[in-house]
């Protein structure tokens, strides 16, 4: 009896003890020795669910249990890796945005994940506009709110201000770059360690996520910095009302080289879409560079009458040349085919073609009655607009199906006779400027003989410079693959391009990728490009072939 009283004295020094322990370890592990009852022995009191904690009994775990038992770190780095990247999100969608004046306009520029990069500016109600300015999991979004009344008027009443806007631009945007850049850290911490807390409750992971978070921004902003490419701008990517934008303010090259008249071209622009802004009107058409000869290359129509809607559509906005058509106009070849050709000489401009695969030779002499319209085959070359073109038709006509395919064999044999025939006008004194074949087999085998070859057939654009120097530009369906293009889920996309050649050299200076949207759909991408030799900075090459 006289141990009772000091047992119970015991029992009460553990428990003010356990009463008076610093509330910082309130957050730490409960450990088994921890919450052991006098009363209770060792089998029951490491029992993980009869062990009471400050916020209720703790989530079963193994390791308790079973001392072996792994501890699973990469499971909890993937979870803190998760939220970090959730809540950062989180932060920049939520306050990770800066609103600056870039010069007569009025955007909100902010930061958001991306798996390609690149600068995206949009322009209400006009469309965007895409840059590939760099690689690396954070884009750019420059939205423009509005055009300030009164600072587009000042430009339009003082044109001579151009001369100084684009230093005052590369002002305003630096400035908001470093406020973007500050707001965007204080936004992914804030977002990342709010989560953070959340989900853990413990203020040590709510931090750590917030370090990682910025650790991660700063690895990302490196990474822009890193792959940043200020050339960027002279291949942007155009899309809704905008599309129309390179033939607003010209080709590629007087852009570079004649940065006076891109000037004044620019107050004019600045001047239309104000009032565009005001009266919701179209954008103005773009008088053409006398210097420059303006090519429309499609293919591929396969019996879709709303092609020729389209070709004639770019040859007035681009003030094209001569349209350049690499076959497969038709689908089965038959005469009965034949009236859908009528439209070629109302289109604007000189329409060259050749044969493809599903043009038949019925085909062919129809088309070559056709006013305007001029048809190479077998090495054959016509001068238009100043060009001198060659082509060959397709060997193989694949709707007859009475006859077996002849296959590459037939395409490489067509197009050694083509570079034969190329060869014999350079050897007279009247090199080609351009091989036609519908076929980008038979087109390969002109490499070294001439500086572009132009091809269709496949059905989606492909672009490459040949070893012997030949740029093979294959363009897709113009025609969207034609009626067949209702069988799939998803409409081909409309591909046409616009080829700017220099008219004394006639050698490629710049080309626009047109896409729209295939049956049913509404939208349009314009994507300028550059020849490598014609960058700013770049080695011109010789003109070989």
């Amino acid at each position: 009896m006289a141990r009772e009283p000091l047992r119970l004295l015991r029992a009460t020094a553990q428990r003010a003890g356990t009463a008076a322990v610093s509330p910082l370890r309130r957050f730490r592990r409960p450990t088994l020795r921890s919450f052991r009852r006098p009363s209770q022995p060792p089998s029951a009191a490491a029992s993980p669910s009869r062990m009471p904690t400050p916020f209720g009994p703790p989530p079963f775990d193994p390791t308790a249990l079973d001392p072996t038992a792994p501890a699973r770190p990469l499971v909890r780095a993937a979870g803190l890796a998760a939220v970090t990247v959730l809540g950062a999100w989180i932060g920049l969608l939520v306050v990770g945005s800066v609103h600056i004046s870039v010069g007569p306009m009025d955007t909100r520029m902010a930061l958001r994940p991306s798996l390609t990069g690149g600068t995206k500016i949009n322009v209400a109600p006009l469309g965007a506009l895409e840059l590939n300015s760099h690689h690396a999991p954070l884009r750019l979004d420059v939205d423009v709110d509005r055009l300030d009344p009164i600072r587009s008027q000042a430009l339009v009443d003082h044109p001579e201000r151009l001369s100084g806007l684009q230093d005052e631009v590369a002002s305003d945007i630096t400035r908001g770059t470093l406020g973007l850049a500050l707001r965007s850290c204080v936004a992914v911490v804030f977002g990342a360690t709010a989560l953070g807390l959340a989900v853990y409750r413990r203020p040590r992971r709510a931090l750590a996520a917030g370090g990682l978070a910025l650790t991660l921004l700063t690895a990302s902003g490196g990474a822009v910095y890193a792959t940043w490419n200020p050339n960027s701008v002279l291949e942007p990517r155009y899309s809704g009302l905008l599309s129309s934008a390179p033939s607003v303010v010209g080709n590629a090259r007087s852009i570079v080289t004649d940065f006076d008249v891109y000037q004044r071209e620019l107050a004019r622009l600045v001047t239309n879409v104000t009032q565009l802004y005001e009266a919701t009107s179209t954008l103005p058409a773009y008088q053409p560079d006398p210097t420059t000869m303006r090519v429309l290359h499609i293919s591929d129509v396969h019996l879709n009458p709303a092609a020729w809607h389209i070709v004639q559509s770019l040859v007035r906005q681009y003030k094209v040349s001569v349209i350049i058509d690499t076959g497969d106009t038709m689908d089965h070849g038959t005469s009965a085919e034949n009236g859908f050709l009528d439209p070629v000489s109302d289109l604007g401009a000189p329409y060259v073609w050749v044969r493809g695969n599903h043009d038949s030779a019925s085909t062919q002499r129809y088309l070559a009655k056709r006013k305007g319209a001029h048809v190479v085959d077998n090495g054959d070359v016509v001068t238009v607009a100043g060009l001198r073109i060659a082509g060959i038709g397709d060997p193989q006509f694949t709707p007859d199906r009475s006859a077996a395919a002849a296959g590459d064999a037939a395409e490489h044999s067509a197009g050694r006779q083509l570079a034969e025939a190329i060869r014999d006008r350079r050897a007279a004194g009247a090199p080609v400027d351009i091989a036609l074949a519908h076929n980008p087999i038979a087109a390969r085998e002109t490499d070294g003989t001439v500086p572009l070859a132009l091809t269709g057939h496949v059905h989606h654009r492909r672009t490459e410079v040949l070893p012997g120097g030949t740029r093979l530009m294959t363009e897709g369906s113009t025609g969207g693959s034609g009626l067949r293009a209702v069988d799939d889920a998803t409409p081909d996309t409309v591909q046409a391009s616009v080829l700017y050649l220099d008219r004394d050299t006639r050698r490629l200076q710049a080309w626009d990728e047109i896409d729209l949207g295939g049956l049913g759909l509404a939208k349009a991408e314009v994507s300028r490009h550059l020849p490598a030799e014609n960058r700013p900075g770049a080695t011109p090459t010789p003109t070989t072939p």
